[in-house]
């Protein structure tokens, strides 16, 4: 076995590096005369601004710039990027409001930025934002997604009537309406999916620095997609060549997809940037964060499941309004495109869902871990274990007995999805057993014989990873024989350049210790299309693999030119060249130093050891798994208690199992989070924040965890060379209906059907008080 290899359990590479206090985020980058920016962002969530008078500010000491929404709308360059492809029930384009980087005229949510200061130091220009007159005339708000739709609710936009931003339709109506006639049974039931942030370690920052010279504007900012960022910025927001655009991205401390829009912040740094001539940073406070970043989840859905006679799933319908906040930012409306996950790994033939997309006087809503798929598995795996309840079948049965077998594949779904492998059955079983199910009915004896409620939930959760994108990887070595990885993709904690490097010393025969790793830098690393959706490995490893193989072709070519035999003859394992007849050998380091010497070249051959390769996904995979929770409840208090957890993951093949298990784990602890604490609240008439604060916001510890088992039933995939299944999300998929179903099974003997998200020991107390 190829130390370092795939399938072995290494250790972050990065880390030393981290824990050492090597790591270099974006606050930690220092230019020669930076100076500092602070943004003063609205009081009220919908008003007109009156009057903005900053005089005062820009006297003050050490201020060097003040920026309103005057200057934005003068500086000639165009508004943030706005989501694509929305559309109204009539088919035609939905109206596109304008997001300018400053407002003007109106605000439209708290936190809504109306100016911008720049000083010597950020308590200068903090000081001068608070001499800043700003004069509102505030105006009706809405907050609430449910309410956002009603007749009379205050409006967001006066170009996008009864709030809506856009809708969407998929599957197949008719054949639902079919089903649905012919079903024995129908289960019904609403669910809100609540408002949760990112709230991620190191908050969103950026430093500007406009270069007069050259002409290049260079911006240091945590994201995930360098080049496409690049893109958006250049031609939609700044006008100019992306050649005259760097993105660089360090390390960065988590982002869930929070971080990969271009956001108002970025163009501020790089206008006050151009003005002064000088680098501009702009950094975030906690507090701020929860003004200002865009949030996640917030829907709204009605579902009903049909059955026939015998538990047989036949139709599925779904009308889900999703919160997109005040602004349609880009991305904000991708979710859709993980509708599919509503169907679960059942054969219901027949599917469709109706969502509308609706404004209102809040922060912007885009991609947050899972985007759309832990909402739509949570809304099946309650339907099923609701059905199961109410047909008085094990739910364990019930979902045997739909679910698709192995022989099936490849399995077109009712809904958009077609799954091309899987054991779910046996991946089911493993669950089983890990959790020891069989011992349930004991330990709730025990629990109850202590006070306490005790609940078992489940949840088998699919969803669609890596989806028609690709990625790009380059294999540089150099004269004295080590190498350089550069990456189209960007880590934000996820750990790609072990795995990378991993691949490599699996191909390659090549020790980590002899790799470099460059990734988040639009100057060094040629192409990419970034981060996300669980997408780094399957398509980044898959075109580091890719690489791997163009070295060793050229590789084989060089040796066979130096060791005076055939090509064919060539033979490499584990790092080097041999040529049997000769009973010679070299080590790939030895012909990485020859190549850079004509003379050693094969004729038209051109210097040097070094392969870049693009690899395209033409279509999904799709990673499954199994979630089984236990939990008790103190009925006196309504405080839970996680008890036991246990998974079984198919993600493919499994690059790294220890990075694997801390994926599956961090996303377990979010999905919990959502379930029983987090929540963002606004003040229902006013559209303030009420949970502004990790006093207000709860976020799980690791005293609220359990241990966590996890296991897993690898099947290969077949839509890349490595048959690896997206991991990054998985745990966060499972989690929330997994958690929700113990608590409802733990609820159960009260009448207690459903509870709103999150099941804070208030939530549950009084719903024991009212139960029927």
């Amino acid at each position: 076995m190829v130390r370092f290899g795939i399938g072995q359990g290494v250790a972050r590479f990065e880390d030393p590096r981290l824990l050492l206090g090597g790591g270099r985020y974006c606050d930690d980058v220092a230019l020669p005369r930076m100076v500092f920016g602070h943004v003063l962002r609205s009081a009220h969530a919908h008003a007109r601004l009156l009057s903005l008078d900053i005089e005062e500010a820009a006297a003050s000491p050490g201020v060097l710039l003040v920026l309103t929404g005057a200057d934005w709308e003068s500086c000639g360059w165009g508004d943030l990027p706005l989501a694509t492809g929305m559309r109204l029930q009539d088919g035609t384009p939905a109206p596109r409001p304008r997001y300018p980087a400053l407002a003007k005229d109106r605000v439209r949510f708290v936190g809504d930025p109306i100016a911008f200061v720049v000083a010597s130091s950020l308590a200068a220009a903090a000081d001068a934002a608070e001499k800043i007159a700003v004069s509102y005339e505030p105006l009706a708000a809405i907050t609430s997604t449910a309410e956002a739709l009603r007749e009379g609710a205050p409006q967001v936009w006066e170009e996008c009537p009864n709030n809506i931003a856009f809708t969407h339709r998929e599957g197949n109506e008719e054949a639902a309406r079919a089903a649905f006639a012919k079903a024995a049974h129908i289960v019904e039931e609403r669910f809100i999916i609540n408002r949760v942030t990112a709230a991620t370690m190191e908050p969103r920052a950026a430093v500007g620095d406009f270069d007069p010279a050259s002409n290049l504007y260079t911006v240091y900012t945590p994201l995930q997609r360098a080049h496409a960022y690049r893109s958006e910025l250049a031609k939609g927001v700044l006008r100019v060549p992306e050649s005259r655009v760097r993105i660089i991205a360090g390390d960065i401390g988590g982002s869930f997809g929070m971080k990969s829009a271009v956001m108002n912040e970025v163009p501020l740094v790089l206008l006050a940037s151009q003005r002064l001539k000088r680098p501009v940073k702009w950094t975030s406070t906690r507090s701020e964060a929860f003004l200002s970043d865009p949030q996640g989840r917030d829907n709204v859905t009605e579902a009903a499941l049909g059955l026939d006679g015998e538990g047989r799933f036949l139709g599925l319908k779904v009308k889900t309004v999703a919160n997109i906040g005040a602004y349609p930012q880009a991305g904000s409306n991708v979710f859709i495109g993980n509708l599919g996950t509503l169907c679960g790994v059942y054969r219901t033939p027949a599917a469709f869902v109706e969502v509308a997309g609706v404004y209102t006087h809040t922060n912007p809503v885009r991609p947050y871990r899972g985007n759309g798929r832990p909402e739509a598995a949570y809304v099946i795996e309650r339907l099923v274990d609701i059905a199961a309840r109410e047909l008085q079948i094990d739910r364990i049965e019930l979902r045997r007995r739909n679910m698709v077998a192995p022989s099936a594949m490849p399995f077109k779904t009712g809904l958009t999805f077609t799954y091309d492998c899987g054991e779910f059955e046996k991946t089911l079983d493993m669950a089983l057993a890990l959790a020891d199910t069989a011992g349930f009915e004991a330990r709730k004896a025990l629990s109850q014989s202590r006070g306490r409620l005790r609940g078992l939930g489940l949840s088998y959760t699919i969803e669609r990873a890596a989806a028609n994108g690709f990625e790009a990887a380059e294999i540089r070595f150099d004269k004295s024989g080590t190498v350089t990885l550069l990456s189209g993709s960007i880590s934000n904690g996820q750990g790609h350049e072990t795995i990378y490097k991993q691949i490599l010393a699996e191909r390659l025969g090549v020790s980590p210790d002899e790799m470099r790793y460059i990734a988040g830098d639009t100057d060094k690393v040629a192409l990419g299309e970034g981060t996300g959706g669980s997408r780094s490995a399957a398509l980044g490893g898959s075109a580091f693999a890719v690489a791997c193989d163009k070295v060793i072709a050229k590789g084989k070519s060089v040796a066979a030119a130096i060791l005076g035999v055939e090509r064919a003859e060539i033979a490499f394992a584990e790092g080097v060249f041999s040529a049997l007849r000769k009973n010679r050998t070299l080590s790939i380091g030895e012909v990485a130093a020859a190549s850079f010497d004509p003379k050693n070249l094969p004729e038209g051959m051109e210097p040097g050891l070094i392969a870049g390769a693009v690899f395209t996904a033409k279509v999904a995979n799709y990673p499954n798994g199994c979630h089984i929770c236990e939990l008790e409840i103190d009925p006196e208090t309504g405080q839970v208690f996680l008890d036991r957890y246990s998974v079984a993951d198919d993600v493919g093949t499994v690059l790294n199992p220890l990075l694997l298990e801390g994926q599956i784990k961090g996303g377990i602890a979010q999905g919990a989070g959502q379930a029983l604490m987090e929540t963002i609240r606004f003040e229902p008439q006013t559209g303030q924040l009420q949970t502004g604060s990790f006093m207000d916001y709860a976020m799980p510890r690791a005293g609220d965890l359990p241990a966590i088992h996890c296991t897993d039933n690898p099947v290969p995939t077949r839509t890349n060379p490595l048959g690896v299944k997206g991991a990054g999300e998985a745990g966060n998929v499972g989690a929330l209906p997994a958690v929700a179903n113990a608590l409802l099974d733990a609820l159960s003997p009260f009448g207690i059907r459903q509870i709103e998200m999150p099941a804070t020991a208030e939530s549950i107390w009084r719903a024991l008080r009212r139960r029927p």
